[in-house]
C-alpha cells in the first residue's frame, strides 16, 4: 500500500492499494471522528461493565473478560457485557439504518419508524400473540423482523408512482404507522393484563433480560452486510443532489434509493426483533455524526458508532438512575430524544424546509 497522500483541497487522503489496484478516498475529519468515537464506545461500555448495583473495578472486569476468577462472573460476564454487545450492536444498526433512510428521503426528520419498521413489528409480535403463535414479546425476534420488513415494502410498494419521491414516501409510511399501531392499541385493549403488560414492554424497547441469544444474530447480520455498507457509503454521495443531476451523472437514483431503502431496513428490523422498537436513535445519530464530521453527506460509519455510543450510554443511566429500578431504555431515548425532535423542528422551520444534505 502507498503512503496516503492529500488532495489538494486538504481535506481528504487517497490511499492506493497496489494488490488489490484500489484508490480510497478518506475524508479526515470523518476518520479521526470515527476513532474518538470509538475510543469514547470502548469506555462506556467499559463504565456500564462496572457501575450498577455492584461496583466491579475496571481491574476486575478486565480480569473476568481474561477468564480469571474475580468472583465477578455472574454479575460481569452473565449479565452486563452480553447486555452491552448487544445494545451496541443495537444501536449501530440503527444508526446506520437512520443514516441510510434520511439519505433516501434527504430529510433529517424521517426515520425508519417513519416508514413502519417498528409499527409493523408490533403489529407481527401483536397478531403473533393473538393467534397463539408464541407465548410471550420474548420470542418473537424472527416475526418481528418480518413484520417490520413487511411493513416497509407495503409502504414502498404505495408510494411508488412511476418512481419514488421522498415525501410520498415518508407521508405514506406515516399513514401506515398510524393503522399499524392502531392495531397495536386495539390488542392492548382487549388482552389480558399480564400479556398486555409483558406486550407495553417489549414496545417500549429493553435490553433488560437479554444477551448473547439475541446479540448473535445481529452481529451476524451486520457482518453479512457490511460489503453493502461499502456500497452504500458511496451510493448517498451523489443522492445529496437532485434526482436529474444525480441521473445525469450516471446515477440510477431509483435503483439506489431501492437498495439503500432495503438495507436500512432489513437493519432496523433485526435490531427491533433483538430489543424491540427504541426511538429516537434512529433519528438523532446520524445529524450528531454529520454536525462531527461537517461532510456534506450522512457519513455511514460515524452514524453507527455514534448510535452505539447513544444507546450503550442511555442503558447504563437506565439501570443506574433509580436503583434498584431499571427503566426500559426505549423510554429513557424518548425522553431525550422528544426535546431534541423539538430543537431539530424549531431549526428547520427558521431555516425553511430543506433535505437531509443541506439542513
Amino acid at each position: 500500500m502507498h503512503a496516503a497522500k492529500p488532495l489538494p483541497t486538504g481535506g481528504h487522503w487517497v490511499l492506493r492499494l497496489s494488490r488489490p489496484r484500489l484508490s480510497l478516498l478518506l475524508h479526515r475529519r470523518s476518520a479521526g471522528t470515527a476513532l474518538a468515537l470509538g475510543v469514547l464506545l470502548l469506555l462506556v461500555m467499559g463504565a456500564s461493565a462496572s457501575l450498577g448495583l455492584t461496583f466491579v473495578p475496571p481491574g476486575e472486569v478486565w480480569a473476568t473478560l481474561r477468564g480469571h476468577d474475580t468472583g465477578h462472573d455472574l454479575v460481569v460476564g452473565q449479565l452486563r457485557v452480553p447486555r452491552i454487545v448487544l445494545g451496541a450492536l443495537v444501536g449501530a444498526a440503527l444508526g446506520a439504518a437512520g443514516a441510510l433512510i434520511q439519505s433516501v428521503t434527504r430529510n433529517p426528520l424521517a426515520s425508519p419508524d417513519v416508514i413502519g419498521v417498528g409499527h409493523g413489528a408490533a403489529a407481527a409480535t401483536v397478531l403473533a400473540l393473538a393467534t397463539g403463535l408464541v407465548a410471550s414479546p420474548g420470542a418473537l425476534p424472527v416475526v418481528s423482523v418480518a413484520g417490520g420488513l413487511g411493513a416497509a415494502a407495503l409502504v414502498y410498494v404505495l408510494a411508488w408512482r412511476g418512481g419514488m419521491q421522498p415525501s410520498r414516501f415518508v407521508l405514506t409510511g406515516v399513514g401506515i404507522g398510524v393503522a399499524l399501531s392502531a392495531v397495536v392499541q386495539l390488542y392492548l385493549t382487549d388482552s389480558e393484563l399480564e400479556a398486555a403488560e409483558q406486550l407495553k414492554l417489549w414496545l417500549t424497547g429493553s435490553l433488560n433480560g437479554r444477551g448473547w441469544e439475541q446479540a448473535g444474530p445481529l452481529a451476524l447480520v451486520l457482518a453479512a452486510a457490511v460489503p453493502a455498507l461499502l456500497w452504500a457509503g458511496r451510493a448517498v454521495r451523489p443522492l445529496g443532489l437532485d434526482p436529474e443531476t444525480a441521473g445525469a451523472l450516471g446515477v440510477r437514483v431509483d435503483r439506489a434509493r431501492l437498495g439503500l431503502t432495503v438495507l436500512g431496513v432489513v437493519l432496523a428490523a433485526t435490531a427491533t426483533g433483538a430489543a424491540g422498537p427504541i426511538g429516537f436513535v434512529a433519528l438523532t445519530a446520524p445529524q450528531l455524526a454529520r454536525r462531527l464530521t461537517r461532510t456534506p453527506h450522512l457519513p455511514l460509519l460515524c452514524s453507527a458508532l455514534t448510535g452505539a455510543v447513544v444507546l450503550v450510554a442511555a442503558d447504563l443511566a437506565a439501570r443506574t438512575l433509580l436503583p434498584p429500578l431499571e427503566l426500559p431504555v426505549g423510554a429513557l431515548t424518548s425522553l431525550v430524544g422528544g426535546p431534541y425532535l423539538l430543537w431539530l423542528l424549531g431549526r428547520r422551520g427558521g431555516r425553511g424546509t430543506r433535505g437531509t444534505q443541506g439542513s
